[in-house]
């Protein structure tokens, strides 16, 4: 059971390549990704995913096992099956960068290829492009809040899935997290990796100083040592206790962790001893259900705390676990497309999106029009891929972190804020609007 099968995708993208295949409906099709509306409270978004989704077109194939499965369903056309087992993705993508801040209404990526295959990668990319911008999205948020603070992903234990875990600790860091607790994703994204103990480590010895000292022998170089098991400022005083000795065998104490109770309370009452103890350079570390808005408050409280563990609620997304978001079907055969369903409309055409800026560097209104129209400011799709290849290497995830890093400086001020924020104005251009009604008028009803 694997995430790269072929197979990962919705039952009727199968049915409806066997009706496009049957009628020859196989001219060039033009898809777009996008996002309906924001959750409350919710004034951005970062986009997030891009590389998954390149990968995935790049590689896209089906196996011999998976056609004979396919065959065996008996929903398939044996012709059918063998377009199937020749499956390649030929078509182009214009996407923003990774990185990119942006609005409801704008389409962060656009597919173009023929109908079969700009429908059959649909529900991997929405899955792919969702998650990690929805991810990327909430960790921003206590980027913002806390820029100057080590923040770490925790969340793997509680995340929907092991490839939910990996790709929020990507995520998270391309957002501007400083790494994450998940090994695997330190290996596969070069991400920088944090932990300490836990609570379990503390408790399979008759007292705390023991169990102190056999772990940081056991890690000389990372020693970060959990407090909280039992009485917290009595232990933070046994570690200034063991400090001495630990220090005559060449091991220094790098910092101590808080998971419970009042944080805030607790850090100042640590950091006190420490201080006293002569450990000014050990760092305290807090983790326990923290999520943007208890960050907020502890900041507020000035707690003397170095780095947070931030986990469920980031992984999950716990506030906000799901955007509106789709992906479709705008030009088809060169005839711009529209969907008008209650609530559920869409604006057709190839679209750019187009940001200005104010005097200050800070963003100030977006358009959304037709590709080529002509609109001031600056155009964020750009050209990805052609006929199915990737046309330059990627920016580094590294190199994505200080783009997201810079989107998120040009932020208005009410948009940096946990409340409801002020409306962003994204305007639909006259072009567009004038294409939409031409649509409508031919439409055959």
């Amino acid at each position: 059971m694997t995430c790269d099968s072929a197979l990962l995708t919705d039952l009727y993208q199968l049915t409806m390549l066997q009706g496009y295949y049957d009628q020859n409906r196989e001219e060039l099709a033009v898809f777009e990704f996008f996002v309906r509306k924001l959750p409350k409270s919710r004034g951005y978004m970062i986009a997030a995913g891009l590389a998954q989704v390149l990968t995935y077109l790049e590689e896209l194939r089906f196996s011999p096992d998976e056609i004979d499965w396919l065959a065996s369903t008996g929903y398939f056309k044996p012709a059918v099956l063998d377009r199937l087992a020749a499956f390649r993705f030929t078509g182009d993508v214009h996407a923003m960068p990774e990185g990119t801040v942006f609005f409801p209404h704008e389409p962060i990526l656009r597919v173009t290829a023929t109908l079969p295959e700009a429908q059959l990668i649909e529900s991997r990319l929405i899955n792919l492009l969702h998650f990690q911008t929805l991810i990327a999205s909430k960790a921003a948020r206590s980027v913002l809040i806390a820029p100057d603070r080590l923040l770490v992903d925790f969340g793997m234990r509680r995340a929907h899935g092991g490839e939910a875990a990996l790709l929020a600790a990507r995520a998270s860091y391309l957002a501007g997290f400083s790494g994450t607790a998940t090994v695997n994703a330190g290996r596969c994204f070069d991400i920088p990796v944090y932990g300490t103990m836990a609570h379990s480590f503390v408790q399979t010895y008759p007292g705390e100083s023991q169990a102190f000292i056999d772990f940081a022998k056991a890690n000389p170089d990372n020693v970060v040592l959990l407090i909280d098991t039992y009485d917290t400022e009595a232990a933070a005083q046994k570690v200034v206790d063991l400090a001495g000795t630990l220090h005559r065998q060449g091991i220094k104490i790098k910092g101590v962790r808080i998971d419970s109770g009042d944080l805030a309370e607790h850090a100042v009452k640590v950091r006190r001893v420490l201080d006293q103890g002569g450990l000014r350079q050990a760092t305290i570390f807090a983790s326990g259900g923290i999520d943007e808005y208890k960050l907020a408050a502890l900041m507020a409280r000035k707690a003397p705390i170095d780095g947070f563990g931030i986990g469920t609620s980031l992984d999950t997304s716990a506030d906000a676990p799901y955007f509106d978001c789709a992906y479709k079907l705008q030009e088809y055969a060169g005839i711009a497309r529209r969907k008008r369903s209650e609530g559920k409309a869409t604006w057709p055409g190839r679209k750019q999106v187009y940001r200005n800026h104010d005097d200050d560097g800070f963003m100030c209104g977006d358009t959304v029009t037709l590709e080529g129209a002509p609109c001031t400011g600056q155009p964020l799709l750009r050209p990805v891929m052609r006929a199915g290849q990737i046309l330059a290497p990627q920016p580094s995830l590294t190199e994505s972190r200080a783009y997201a890093k810079g989107q998120l400086s040009q932020l208005p001020e009410a948009l940096r804020q946990l409340s409801d924020a002020s409306d962003y104005p994204v305007i639909i251009s006259a072009e567009l609007q004038a294409l939409a009604k031409s649509v409508d008028e031919q439409l055959l009803l």
